[in-house]
């Protein structure tokens, strides 16, 4: 047995005594099961693997400096996200939420490949019921959408596991590396979690269609633990360069044209998910302490835009940029944090991404990847443009909508002001969030050539949205639905079902009435009529071997059998009938076995 107690376990039985609690005494044990959580984790010495024994197999916990990081900044987030949500009356989300964050914590502590995939499925329904729970037609067929693809990717990720294990005899979780097919199934697996094109679209259908909080603790686990599980099993696998950096690059595209901001938001997410997969693939230490940290400082920077369009949703009941705009005359707090938001994601001097980002360009730099660099720098000008442009402009400014809301409530402030005093803080102090990471740092952000060159990439990228706005020549915001790459399975595969459903409906058809009609007919006939049958039987194959005149005779002779021979009329069984029937004969077969 192992000594230490899962911090996984506190969020997740924590969160079954939830719906026990009322009023503040619920607010307050909320708050306070993420603090017991970090105490937990802090009693673990570092550099630790647990183990027990279960089912003849080894579950271990493993402690060491690149699982406490994500451990770290999962906690935080439930923190702050538990604050904004205090307003929510919904026991489900709630419950849901907090097994989902304690699922989360599961996976970055799992060092088996067992106890990974136990949380690792967790980790899928507990967010479809977040998803569900704000109610809505909507929700409800893309939290369906959303499960179905995670199942799929579960399926996929237990075959690569149940492989592996086989092969090597062992379920520990370390590198794994992209040798076998075993290797390539968890690397599957994990890439739909972390939304690797072409298998992202479920995050942009389903985050949206959740609730306002919900989003919010949606935005922080899923994609992150699959970041946790490539650096450690995929570390230095070029495949993923080429992937991440499609993912930096093809996102800008489908935000600059998006309407709704969650979604430009979600978009966002896949376009600062992409860096950190390029630093996983790249696979130096500077390469994933970058990784790492743009990880943690996302968590913070992409919780509070969201929170800020949310508390903004929350106001007007829209997030639909054509419907915004002029927010800054009531909502001034709120527009001072998404701007801090805007800022981090968006790689500021003095702000979170400019810290850690930068790592990972740098790597890119060092290893002479030029292309990857290249397209690196054009996915920090887009997203500028898309997240750090967009949406503030478009809610708080942009034209007058006419909608004079209150301010956010106390406990969204208090939220949103704690992720970005910490989104300041990172970037004034990064060496505060080096000093976690999981190698030893030798990164200095603030030079004077990394300063200027980042002020000008900005600058290029105000300008040309500014430029594009006087011209007229920005996508006009729309209602409008954007094609993406779930089309295909939202369209297509009913179509496909449907094509394929009427000929098999048919064959099925045809196949119950040949045995359950026809077949059960003639052998009763045939038991009832056996000379005839024999008869019947032999003249049938000789007739083609007979005369004309003989094969006459023959027909008029099959004919008259046919006639003379007794008939059975097939009658079924109705269900009780043949459910006692078998029941009796069932009973009959275990008396006849135990005494004989």
């Amino acid at each position: 047995m192992i000594s230490m107690f899962p911090p996984a376990l506190v969020l997740i039985i924590g969160a079954l005594i939830i719906p026990f609690l009322k009023g503040r005494a619920r607010s307050a044990y909320m708050l306070i099961l993420p603090v017991v959580a970090f105490f937990v984790l802090q009693s673990i010495p570092e550099d630790t693997y647990g183990l027990m024994r279960f089912l003849n197999n080894d579950l271990s916990l493993r402690i060491d400096q690149l699982s406490l990081v994500f451990g770290y900044a999962f906690i935080l987030i439930t923190f702050i996200g538990t604050i904004y949500a205090l307003h929510v009356k919904d026991l489900g989300e709630q419950v849901a939420s907090y097994v989902y964050a304690g699922s989360a914590l599961g996976v970055v502590f799992a060092g088996d490949l067992i106890s990974l995939f136990v949380f690792w499925e967790l980790l899928t329904l507990s967010a479809t019921f977040i998803i569900w729970s704000r109610g809505s037609k909507a929700s409800q067929g893309a939290g369906l959408r959303y499960l179905m693809v995670h199942i799929f990717g579960g399926v996929i990720l237990l075959a690569g596991i149940i492989l592996r294990v086989v092969q090597t005899g062992s379920t520990e979780f370390g590198y794994i590396g992209l040798d076998t097919l075993s290797s390539y199934l968890i690397l599957l697996g994990f890439a739909i979690n972390a939304a690797i094109p072409p298998l992202h679209a479920w995050l942009v259908d389903a985050y949206p269609e959740a609730s306002i909080t919900g989003t919010v603790f949606l935005s922080a686990f899923t994609t992150k633990t699959a970041i946790y599980v490539l650096a450690r099993g995929f570390a230095g696998t070029e495949l993923l360069i080429v992937l991440g950096a499609i993912m930096t690059v093809f996102p800008i595209f489908f935000a600059v044209l998006e309407n709704d901001l969650r979604r430009v938001l979600c978009y966002s997410l896949i376009n600062q998910v992409g860096f950190m997969v390029v630093g996983i693939g790249i696979g130096t230490a500077l390469a994933l302490n970058g990784a790492v940290a743009h990880a943690f400082a996302d968590v913070l920077f992409k919780s509070l835009l969201f929170m800020a369009v949310g508390a903004v949703m929350y106001r007007t009941g829209t997030c639909k940029a054509n419907e915004l705009g002029g927010l800054y005359k009531t909502m001034p707090i709120t527009l001072i944090f998404c701007l801090v938001g805007a800022a981090s994601i968006s790689a500021f001097p003095l702000f979170s991404a400019f810290a850690t980002k930068s790592m990972i360009i740098s790597a890119t730099g060092y290893e002479q990847m030029t292309v990857i660099f290249l397209l690196l720098l054009f996915a920090s000008a887009g997203v500028f443009h898309h997240a750090g442009i967009k949406i503030p402009y478009f809610i708080f400014f942009a034209h007058d909508s006419g909608k004079r809301p209150q301010e956010a409530p106390p406990n969204m402030l208090i939220a949103m002001g704690i992720a970005a005093f910490l989104c300041i803080f990172i970037g004034v102090y990064p060496k505060t969030l080096y000093s976690i990471l999981p190698y030893p740092v030798h990164y200095v952000p603030y030079t004077p050539d990394h300063v200027v060159s980042q002020l000008l990439l900005l600058f290029c990228a105000s300008l040309a949205f500014a430029t594009l706005m006087i011209t007229r020549y920005y996508p006009p915001e729309l209602h409008a639905i954007n094609l993406d790459t779930d089309w295909f399975y939202r369209r297509g595969v009913p179509r496909l079902i449907a094509l394929a459903g009427t000929p098999l409906s048919r064959l099925n058809e045809r196949l119950g009435h040949a045995f359950l009609e026809v077949l059960p007919r003639s052998l009763i006939w045939f038991g009832q009529n056996p000379s005839a049958a024999l008869k019947i039987a032999v003249d049938t194959v000789l007739m083609p071997f007979r005369s004309e005149s003989r094969k006459a005779k023959a027909k008029k002779e099959i004919n008259l059998a046919k006639a003379s021979s007794a008939t059975y009329v097939l009658r079924p069984w109705s269900i009780g009938s043949a459910m006692g029937s078998v029941t009796l004969f069932l009973a009959a077969y275990l008396l006849f076995y135990y005494l004989f």
